[in-house]
Parts: C-alpha cells; sequence; structure tokens
C-alpha cells in the first residue's frame, strides 16, 4: 500500500499534547517523594547539605557523611564504591514507617546528607585528615554524624573527631566486626584497616576500657594483639560466646561495659561481622557470622540504650557484592539507628549534642 504524503501544515495546526492526552493535569512530588532511582544519589532522597552553617540553620540531628576510601585495604578493595552503594540500595521514599519500632523517623528527626569527605586516590593521610575534618566540621553543629565507609581505617580520623568535639567528655566504642583491627601495623603501614582501634587507644582519644567488641572470629589476630588488648583493658566478645549465650545477652553486657565511664558511645559497624553468606560484599570475609536480623536488632538495643556520639558503617565493597545485598544491610544498619533515635525523641530524650559551638 502506498504511503501517506506528510502534510507539514496540518501536522502545524495539530495540539500533540492535547491528541495524546498529555495536557491533563498531572500530580508532580518533591524530589523527596520521587522514586529511589529519579534525580541523585542521596541517602533516603534526603536533602544534599554540605554547608555546616546550613545544618545549624536547619537544627540537623543526624547527618549521613560518605568516606569513599578503600586505600588502606589488605585483602580485596572495592569499598570505596560503598557509600554510593549504601545510599542506592533502597526503594522507599519519602516519610517511611518502621514496622520494627512503630515509628516515621523523618517526622520526628531533621536528617540529611551532608555529602562526601574530599577524597583522592592513593593518598592516605591526605584521605584521613580530609575525614577527620569532614566528620568534625559537622559534629561541631550538634548534627549526630552516620559515616558511610570506606575501609575500616576510617574508623581512626572519624571516632576521633567525634570524641574531640565531645570533650571534656568521653567517648566509648562498640565495635562490631569479624576481626579486631588492633594490629601495630600493616606489613609496615600504621594506619592500614587492621589497625584503626589501636590508634585510637594509643592515641588517648578513647579509652581501652571503654573500648568492646563484638562477633570476633576466625583465624585473625594473632595471639600477641589479644595480650595487647587485655593489657590495655579492651573487652571483646567472640562469635562462640554469641552462639552459646545469644546475641541479646551479649549486647547487653557490651552496652554495659562501654558505658563504664564513657559519657555517650560510637558505634562502629564492620559489614564483615555479618555471615559472608548474607553479606558477600566485603573486604576480608569470614564465615561463620552473625544473621543481619540480629545485628539489626543489636543496633536498635543499643541506640536505644546509650547517648549516640556518633557512627560508622564500613567494608562494604559493592564489586563483591549480589543483588545489593550487602549494601542494603548498610542502608538498614543506618536506618535502624536514625528509627531508634526517633523513639528517643519522641519520648522525650534528647538526641542532638547540644553544646554550643
Amino acid at each position: 500500500m502506498a504511503e501517506r504524503p506528510h502534510d507539514p501544515d496540518a501536522s502545524a495546526d495539530r495540539d500533540f499534547a492535547a491528541a495524546n492526552g498529555w495536557d491533563r493535569e498531572f500530580e508532580t512530588y518533591s524530589d523527596f517523594e520521587l522514586p529511589t532511582y529519579v534525580g541523585p544519589t542521596t541517602f533516603m532522597n534526603l536533602p544534599w547539605i554540605t554547608d555546616p552553617l546550613q545544618l545549624i540553620a536547619r537544627g540537623v540531628d543526624v547527618a549521613i557523611i560518605g568516606a569513599p576510601f578503600d586505600d588502606a585495604v589488605s585483602h580485596r578493595p572495592g569499598a570505596r564504591f560503598g557509600p554510593r552503594a549504601i545510599r542506592e540500595a533502597q526503594y522507599t521514599s519519602g516519610s517511611i514507617y518502621s514496622l520494627q519500632l512503630d515509628i516515621e523517623p523523618f517526622e520526628l528527626l531533621t536528617v540529611v546528607d551532608a555529602g562526601d569527605a574530599n577524597i583522592v586516590p592513593a593518598w592516605i593521610e591526605r584521605g584521613h585528615a580530609l575525614i577527620y575534618r569532614k566528620v568534625h566540621e559537622v559534629a561541631r553543629t550538634g548534627a549526630i554524624p552516620i559515616v558511610l565507609g570506606g575501609d575500616h581505617s576510617i574508623t581512626w580520623p572519624s571516632a576521633t573527631a567525634v570524641a574531640e568535639v565531645r570533650l571534656p567528655g568521653s567517648v566509648g566504642i562498640v565495635h562490631f566486626d569479624a576481626h579486631a583491627d588492633t594490629a601495630n601495623d600493616d606489613w609496615g603501614v600504621l594506619a592500614g584497616h587492621g589497625t584503626p582501634m589501636r590508634r585510637l587507644i594509643e592515641s588517648g582519644a578513647v579509652l581501652g576500657k571503654n573500648f568492646v567488641q563484638v562477633g570476633l572470629r576466625g583465624y585473625w589476630p594473632p595471639l600477641d594483639v589479644f595480650e595487647w588488648m587485655q593489657e590495655n583493658g579492651l573487652r571483646y566478645h567472640f562469635m562462640k560466646e554469641i552462639e552459646e549465650r545469644g546475641a541479646d545477652a551479649v549486647v547487653d553486657d557490651a552496652i554495659a561495659e562501654a558505658l563504664d565511664g564513657a559519657d555517650s558511645i560510637y558505634l562502629s559497624i564492620d559489614v564483615d561481622v555479618v555471615d559472608p553468606g548474607l553479606a558477600p560484599g566485603t573486604g576480608t570475609p569470614e564465615p561463620g557470622g552473625l544473621m543481619t536480623r540480629e545485628l539489626l536488632r543489636a543496633i536498635r538495643r543499643i541506640v536505644a540504650a546509650v547517648d549516640l556520639a556518633g557512627m560508622d558503617i564500613v567494608e562494604v565493597s559493592p564489586p563483591y557484592d549480589h543483588a545489593e545485598q550487602t549494601a542494603m544491610i548498610g542502608n538498614r544498619a543506618a536506618l535502624e539507628a536514625i528509627s531508634a533515635l526517633a523513639v528517643k525523641r519522641r519520648d522525650g530524650a534528647t538526641v542532638r549534642f547540644e553544646r554550643p559551638i
């Protein structure tokens, strides 16, 4: 059949929007309410606010910070892509509702994404310095920083910044990990991801007796490192204790130990504390770990019981992940902490750190 000739004059008079139904009124949505795959990537589509003066003006309660740094790893790399993957590992948007805690956290708390530390590759000292500065800048506004790593070496500058802002108060640490990260060095490197907890204690930023580890297992560190830990008063709970006594009992002990003389708690979550069958996307996987639900319950339990000074979620390595399952654990770890903080706000407790700058 012969094609009908195109008449440009006839097309010029047509209203294509009306003809296709595109001219009717449609509801539009704010960036916060759009699907998570639309627009820029921020944590939960929250506002991207990097100016500390704006954090103060908005009275921000919780600020997400990215630390896209993995130059200090000793095994598999890729955690530099962790902050972006954790931000993307979500399917809800707008005002969310926690089924676990019966709370709408974003209705009670002001939460923003404060952006990333100014990281460039292949420069450990600079990376740690810029992470320290970013976390310190945010913590000074009174907001609680939740830092998305990055390898675990970022805890050294991040927790130091929080501890410094909280002076003259003292900060304890509850550290979930398969590994103690208390080595003196990684093949001569003092700032590797196997050493940050020793650096924190040796520097005096955190006291050994206020440092509690949960979930240790496997075949590292060696005995001499555990002897150093004992000499410096660290408390730690092996995975076998969780198997024998249950996670709740161990977490309750960890809370009491961390608060033994400390005014507030910094929570550090290495995603390899979870069994690699559930969290394959990590740099140093160790079989036999926690179930995801045990970790998320522990986070809710700890944040409900302590004055949370800061938090990090580290060692999510997207190149080794499958179907975002490890990144989702990181995302939910942050959300569980935020939701638990919202319960405290609802019940009249203080969430922000209110000391004047």
